[in-house]
């Protein structure tokens, strides 16, 4: 407490020294800081007064207390411990204690030094939660090893009779190898204490053989008691216990044969002290994985079943090389399709099929035990008791007054084993086998007695047999009886409403009744029943002979089941009113040629076998006539006809429809049929009958013992296509038709009904022609369709003459088409048409000329001025004969003087260069230009020349101003290109932009002094007309843009031609040679067809 109060005044007196402020706040925090510092020390007064206390229960019963002694205290230091409960128990000892276990609460425990040692007296609080349950170590009894399996077997004692009650305990079990002690299982096992000693057992079987390495084995245990509540925990590790291989110096190779799953994985070792190079199964090489000292393994991950001899794994040293086998394959499967049954009631079979194979064989096979749990017995499966590759089969003999047998089918190997159950009643089950010693013996020509032999005792039980009758090309028929075992096993019957003179062949199976399952069927057996007399008479019917003399008899030969027997001939009888005469013919002729005279006979046939003799066939040799009779077509299906025909109530007896082949000579007969009278219809079918063949049917009806036959038909069981082309010929030509006959086709090349003929041409060269495809519509292929069978020509016209034509001719049936056969025909020549080919031209040409004549009549001024116009002689031409007067200078005379007048529209034509726009329309005299003659020229001595335009009734838009009350337009057109091709348009345009131009009526025209001294004044009227304007030498007839005009340095401007505006002709050329030449005409085709107006 100094301390304490020292440690307090401390701050305050070094406060008041250094006369420092301090706040409440700091006060408090000092304040604090000093009880948390009290209060550590007196906690670590008590620590030191009973260190480290621990309390420890192995068996629940007894509690270890113990604490460790605090450092200063002698090593005989005594303590009291008091627990303060009902009989406060106080204990003396040195370090620890043992108390018996507290119930659940909290108790008062005082320790209290003795003898003055250690410190004072300390109390602590106790409860059950505080204590720890540590099971005592375990003690492994024994532990062993099974080599062959690589299984090691533990065995230890629990010590549950030292635990009050009942509690469950966890062990934890261990196994290492090697020296190393690499941990390789680690499991779990829970078992239940239950007061006494309990010794318990473990198996664990190693992937690695045991003999490859050591292998340790340690426990612990785990004790959880619901009732206990303190801290649980796990017990120390047992001593380890180990098992080894004793060591050898040979050489060897673990495990040895070892069976083991297909799929499975294997460890397989080599115990050896040399040193190992590699190892392999099979032919695969494996990585070797080394263990204590040369010993090595190798891991082989699933394995493959191996073959019945095994699978080989090879560790090669550096001179040798040790193996051993290894058989992988399945356990057994259960087995399938358990049944169990007895043939004969003395013994019962079991058969099943083994499943999938396990490809393990000889003494590692699977092992099959059939056990009875009534009777306790069972007999066991050995190879050679395997009757077929899929089933495996065993006996078990029947005991006497035991019907239901429980059989238990047990399957087992070295890999596993399974069982299959069956339960039966064996009177139920029965198979019976094959009877044998089968015989017949006869009773009469219907009847037979059958015995057979069947081996078995079935004398409590019921037999029900099939018989099996065939009788020779039929359908067998099937038979029962049921009768009653019998001790002997041989059994009879009786077999009747058979066939005589019929081989029969007999076949005998059984079974049992309740019905399992038939037995096979026993050998065939043959017998021939006896021979009986005929139930019926021949099939008869009669022909006459061609010369109407004899009479030919037929009959059918009987049908086996009529005959009863072997025939050995017939009687022929043939009677009329007064007598009776008959005769024999053997078998097997079936035909008689009477000679009769036309008296009306009744033929009588009868059949005889070693029984007797057949019922008596009689048939009339009279034939009624038909007048009435046509020959009719019917076609059939396959290889039958159907015929029909009219009832008729007076035949009474029956219908005969006889057939042949109609190529045959008469008479002919193929066959017969007979029909009931009330029949209309009938269907014919023979096996003769082919397709394409034609035959003949004939219908008689029977009446008052005599035949009329009522129809005639011929017909086909199937048509075909004809077989060949009808040959054709041509019987005339003409230029414009061919006349073209065939033959008929014979009836066996026909093969079936003529429907027409198909008669196709078109144009074509031999060897160049072909016509295909005729049925494809091609349109230059003419087809003619011919249904008229009868006809036999055809004409071919509107044809062309000259001409080589390609015919084809073909038949047809109802089946189709038959083949072609084809010929070239070439027409005559048209002489009509020649003479008209050339006609025709002829007139033409006449036509033409005419036409041409009159219209050059019509025409001939126009074509002589246009192509030969009369050329004016100039000196002739009073245009240049003036007076003398104008000689002498008149002023007054004007050469083409026009009224001046205003133009309304000036077309201008323009080159494509660029020229002043001329508005005027004056054109003023070149004297008038002259600088000295400008101001004394008199306006009479001018000479103007006036040019007007016609005016355009369609007026353009001017783009430029408007003077006066009407305004002038002014177009300039290029017409530089129309007639020759383009100038220099620079140089032209420096030279002369005027003359450059185009056409230009402002011109001025230059006159020499010999014309201003003219006086035109007197002779005016006699020089009106037309006078050119310019002098003539002048006249370019090219383009005023043409070097020519613009390359002259004379005053004299060329304006081109002297045209009127409306036309683009030329004026009447000089003669001279080198003037130019008009380089084109300016007329058209439509002004050769214009009349003058003069015309």
């Amino acid at each position: 407490m100094l301390d304490i109060s020292l440690c307090l005044k401390r701050p305050s007196w070094l406060v008041d020294s250094k006369r420092m402020r301090m706040t409440s706040d700091f006060q408090w925090l000092l304040l604090t800081v000093l009880l948390l510092y009290l209060t550590n020390r007196v906690n670590s007064q008590e620590k030191r007064t009973l260190p480290d206390l621990k309390c420890v229960t192995n068996n629940l019963q007894v509690w270890n207390c113990s604490w460790r002694v605090p450092s200063g205290t002698g090593r005989g230091a005594a303590y009291e411990v008091c627990i303060e409960n009902r009989s406060h128990s106080c204990y003396q000892l040195e370090k620890d204690i043992k108390i018996p276990p507290l119930l659940p609460g909290d108790y008062e425990i005082t320790v209290n030094p003795l003898y003055g040692f250690g410190s004072s007296k300390s109390k602590f609080i106790l409860n059950e939660k505080n204590v720890s349950l540590i099971p005592e170590t375990p003690e492994i009894l024994n532990l062993s090893a099974d080599f062959s399996t690589s299984t090691l077997h533990l065995k230890w004692n629990d010590k549950g009779s030292v635990f009050p009650h009942y509690s469950n305990v966890i062990w934890e079990i261990k196994v290492l190898h090697k020296k190393n002690m690499e941990i390789v299982k680690l499991v779990t096992y829970s078992t239940t204490l239950n007061g006494k000693d309990t010794v318990h057992h473990w198996n664990w079987t190693s992937d690695m053989p045991l003999e490859c390495a050591i292998h340790y084995v340690g426990i612990r245990c785990y004790i959880d008691d619901p009732q206990f509540s303190g801290r649980k925990e796990w017990s120390n590790w047992s001593l380890l216990k180990n098992i080894s291989w004793p060591p050898d110096s040979q050489t060897e190779v673990f495990p040895q044969d070892r069976v083991v799953l297909a799929g499975s994985d294997i460890t397989v070792c080599c115990v050896t002290q040399e040193r190992v190079l590699s190892a392999q199964i099979g032919s695969t090489h494996c990585p070797l994985i080394h263990l204590d000292g040369e010993n090595v393994a190798i891991k082989i991950r699933n394995i493959s079943a191996s073959a019945s001899s095994g699978t080989n794994v090879v560790f090669s040293v550096e001179d040798n090389i040790f193996g051993t086998v290894v058989f992988a394959g399945y356990p057994p499967d259960i087995p399938q399709k358990l049944n169990c049954e007895t043939y004969d009631l003395k013994e019962i079979i079991c058969t099943w099929n083994p499943g999938r194979p396990t490809s393990l064989e000889g003494p590692r096979s699977t092992s099959y035990t059939l056990f009875e749990s009534f009777s306790g017995k069972y007999n066991r499966f050995s190879g050679n008791k395997v009757s077929t590759n899929e089933s495996y089969q065993l006996f078990f003999q029947i005991l006497s007054n035991q019907e239901i047998y429980n059989f238990t089918l047990n399957a087992q190997n070295l890999l596993g084993q399974t069982e299959s159950t069956l339960l039966i009643n064996v009177t139920e089950k029965v198979h019976p086998r094959i009877p044998t010693s089968v015989k017949v013996k006869d009773i009469n020509s219907t009847a037979v007695t059958l015995s057979w032999h069947l081996p078995g005792n079935f004398t409590k039980i019921k037999l029900l047999c099939q018989i099996k009758i065939n009788k020779t090309n039929s359908e067998h028929e099937l038979r029962s009886v049921t009768m009653r075992g019998v001790e002997s096993s041989n059994y009879l019957t009786t077999v009747d409403k058979l066939n005589p003179y019929t081989i029969y062949t007999f076949r005998i199976r059984c079974s049992t009744d309740p019905f399992w399952k038939w037995s096979k069927w026993s050998k065939e057996k043959q017998y021939l029943t006896k021979e009986a007399i005929p139930s019926k008479g021949p099939d008869t019917w009669r022909e006459w002979s061609s010369d109407g003399r004899n009479l030919i008899i037929y009959w059918k030969p009987l049908p086996i089941n009529e005959a009863n027997g072997k025939i050995l001939s017939y009687k022929v009888s043939y009677s009329s009113d007064e007598e009776t005469q008959s005769l024999s013919i053997p078998d097997p002729q079936h035909k008689a040629e009477l000679q009769l005279d036309k008296n009306d006979y009744i033929i009588s046939v009868v059949a005889k076998n070693s029984a007797g003799l057949s019922p008596p066939s009689e048939i009339a040799s009279m034939e009624i006539p038909n007048d009435d009779l046509k020959i009719e077509q019917a076609v059939g299906m396959g290889n039958r006809i159907l015929l029909t025909w009219n009832y008729n109530p007076n035949m009474t007896c029956d219908y005969v429809i006889k057939w042949c082949n109609s190529s045959q000579s008469e008479p002919c007969l193929m066959d017969w049929k007979r029909v009931p009278s009330n029949s209309t219809e009938t269907v014919i079918e023979s096996d003769q009958f082919r397709p394409g063949v034609r035959y003949n049917f004939s219908v008689y009806g029977c009446r008052n013992q005599g035949y009329q036959l009522l129809r005639s038909i011929i017909g086909y069981v199937e048509e075909l296509a004809p077989a060949v082309a009808p040959n054709f010929t041509v019987e005339d030509t003409s230029a414009d038709s061919i006349l073209v006959k065939w033959e008929e086709i014979p009836v066996e090349e026909l093969r079936g009904f003529l429907r027409g003929y198909l008669f196709y041409f078109e144009k074509g060269e031999r060897d160049t022609s072909k016509i295909m495809g005729l049925e494809s519509g091609r349109f230059d292929i003419k087809v003619k369709n011919i249904t008229d069978i009868s006809q036999k020509t055809l004409r071919i016209a509107d044809l062309q003459g000259k001409t080589s034509y390609h015919l084809v001719l073909r038949a047809y049936t109802g089946a189709g088409m038959g083949p072609e056969r084809s010929m070239f025909v070439v027409t005559k020549e048209n002489s009509v048409g020649l003479i008209i080919a050339i006609l025709i031209p002829v007139a033409v040409a006449v036509i033409i000329g005419v036409v041409t004549s009159i219209l050059c009549y019509r025409k001939r001024e126009w074509i002589k001025e246009t192509f030969y116009p009369d050329i004016p002689n100039p000196e002739n031409c009073k245009a240049l004969q003036f007076q003398k007067s104008v000689c002498e200078g008149n002023g007054a005379l004007k050469t083409l003087e026009m009224n001046p007048c205003t133009p309304n529209n000036v077309e201008v034509l323009e080159t494509r260069s660029v020229a002043p726009k001329i508005e005027d329309t004056e054109i003023i005299s070149p004297v008038a230009e002259r600088p000295e003659d400008s101001s004394d020229a008199e306006p009479g001595n001018h000479v103007v020349v006036s040019y007007c335009p016609p005016v355009i009734e369609e007026e353009l838009a001017s783009s430029g101003a408007e003077e006066g009350g009407g305004a002038s337009q002014v177009i300039y057109i290029d017409v530089q290109s129309m007639y020759q091709p383009q100038a220099k348009p620079e140089e032209e345009l420096d030279s002369d932009p005027v003359g450059g131009a185009g056409y230009k009526p402002q011109m001025h025209l230059p006159i020499t002094s010999t014309v201003d001294d003219l006086d035109a004044d007197d002779d005016l009227d006699k020089t009106a007309g037309y006078r050119p304007q310019a002098n003539v030498n002048t006249w370019n007839l090219v383009s005023p843009d043409s070097p020519r005009s613009t390359d002259s340095n004379s005053e004299i401007v060329s304006f081109g031609s002297p045209c009127s505006i409306n036309s683009r002709q030329f004026l009447i050329p000089p003669k001279e040679e080198d003037s130019p030449k008009s380089s084109g005409g300016g007329w058209s085709f439509t002004n050769f067809f214009q009349s003058k107006p003069n015309d």
